[in-house]
This record gives structure tokens, sequence and C-alpha cells, in this order.
């Protein structure tokens, strides 16, 4: 009896000892951020990108990448996935630019050697920021588009919510991070103990305005599920785009020609 009462304490010590590190490191296992600020010339950035310099609400400076509108009214408001940066999605913006659009890559806080510690209200904050700068360029609301892949979607669709702009393109989205989480860790109570919780499934009912959802099919990172499950919740008019055989991060290029025809649809005026 004394041993199997041994056996039980230690297997909840070691438990709680696992919960406890969950509860105490779980931004360590949300955001990858880049140590470094690479510049628009060492990114081999498109030539039509300047610096675009922002100072959130609460006083933290940001510098995200735009390019303005040429041929097209509207412009494209990019929130990346956590383990992005500002340099390695400015290629993914060039078939945009090229078309007319305009392009704003947004940059987060602690991302791309910028200061302060990403958490999900300081990506909130860092994304109204560069939204709202956009309205000193004379950009007008109604001719925003907002964009985000994985993570960056949850951070594009509260900006939807706040903003309600022309529309939204959401690119490997998941549900819900306590979801995602409780997939991942099933014997954590994840509900209760998830600090940033990027709840997209009780906001997209929320939204009014044309919505993308694209998403591969092999996606093991955030499963097509997920995609499905914002689908279903969304209002009309909406669409979704299956990318058969493509999985998290490599679907963001194969995506670029749906989501040109999806804005092909928009008025022009």
């Amino acid at each position: 009896m004394r041993i199997i009462k041994n056996t039980l304490f230690l297997a909840m010590a070691i438990y709680l000892g696992a919960l406890a590190y969950y509860i105490v490191c779980q931004r360590n296992y949300i955001y990858f951020p880049s140590p470094k600020y690479v510049t628009l010339e060492d990114a081999a950035a498109p030539a039509a990108f300047e610096e675009l310099k922002v100072t959130t609400e609460d006083h933290v400076s940001l510098t995200g990448w735009y390019a303005r509108s040429t041929r097209k009214p509207y412009t494209i408001v990019l929130f990346h996935g956590s383990g992005d940066s500002l340099h390695n999605f400015a290629p993914l913006a060039e078939p945009y630019i090229d078309a007319g659009y305009g392009f704003l890559i947004a940059e987060y806080r602690g991302y791309s050697g910028m200061p302060g510690e990403p958490t999900e209200n300081g990506l909130y904050a860092d994304a109204r920021a560069f939204v709202g700068k956009l309205f000193d360029t004379s950009v007008e609301l109604d001719h925003i588009i907002l964009m985000g892949h994985s993570l960056g979607a949850a951070v594009a669709t509260q900006m939807a919510k706040e903003f309600h702009p022309a529309g939204l393109v959401l690119l490997a989205p998941f549900a819900s991070l306590p979801q995602r989480a409780a997939e991942l860790y099933p014997y954590f109570p994840t509900d209760f103990v998830v600090l940033d919780r990027y709840a997209n499934d009780k906001k997209i009912p929320l939204i009014n305005m044309p919505l993308l959802i694209a998403h591969g099919d092999k996606d093991t990172m955030i499963p097509i599920h997920h995609g499905r499950i914002l689908f279903d919740l969304a209002k009309e008019p909406k669409m979704m785009q299956v990318l058969e055989g493509f999985g998290h991060n490599n679907m963001i290029g194969p995506s670029t020609p749906y989501v040109l025809d999806w804005l092909s649809t928009f008025p022009t005026n």
C-alpha cells in the first residue's frame, strides 16, 4: 500500500511540476521572435517597399514595410505567423505589388529586433498602430484588406472586428489557441491555463465583410478542421480554398493566385 501511495504521490508531483512549467513557459511555445532587424536592402525586398514607423498606444516603437498602391485602390495589411518576420515575408508580397495593390507588412513587438515582449494584447496594440498609420497615408478604411497567416490570422481577425475594413483573408487559421493547445496537450486543463487565447471562433461570427479562408489539407501544425470550423461559423459572403498537398508554411505562396482572383471581385472605384 505504501508503494502505491508513494507512486501516486510521485506521479502527481511530476504532473503538477509539468503543469506549472507549462503555465510559466507557455509563451515560449507560442512566439518565436527573430532577434535581428534585416534591412530592406539585405532582404532583397521588392523595390517598392519603404520603412513605415509607428508608435503603439503603449509607447512601443515599431517598423513595418510598406509599398503604396499603384493601379488598384486596395491596400493589403499582412500579419505574419509566430515564427516569421518582415524579411521572409517580403518576397511573398511581390505578386500583389506587381498587380498594383498596396502592401503593408506589419511587425510585432519582440520580432525583427523590435523592443518589447509579444503577448496577445501587445500584438493587437501593434496591429492597431499600423492600421491607424495607413489612415495618415490617405488610405481609406473601405480600401483596406486584412490578411493573416497562422497566428497572424488571429491578429487580422481581431482587427477586422475592431475596424470593419473591406475584406479579410485568413491563411491557415486556428479556431482558438486553447482548442489547439488541448489537441496538443490533452492531459493539461488548457482551457483554464492558456493566457493568450486568440479566440477566433468567438469573433468570426461577429464579422460582416467578404471573407476568404485558405488552408492546406496536409497541415499538421494547424489541421484543416480549424479552418473549416471558422468557415462554418462565418457569415456570407465567404469562400474557402483547400490547397491540396500543402502544409502549414508552404501554402502561403500557392494561395496567392486564389487571393488575387478573390480580390478581383472587389469594386475598383
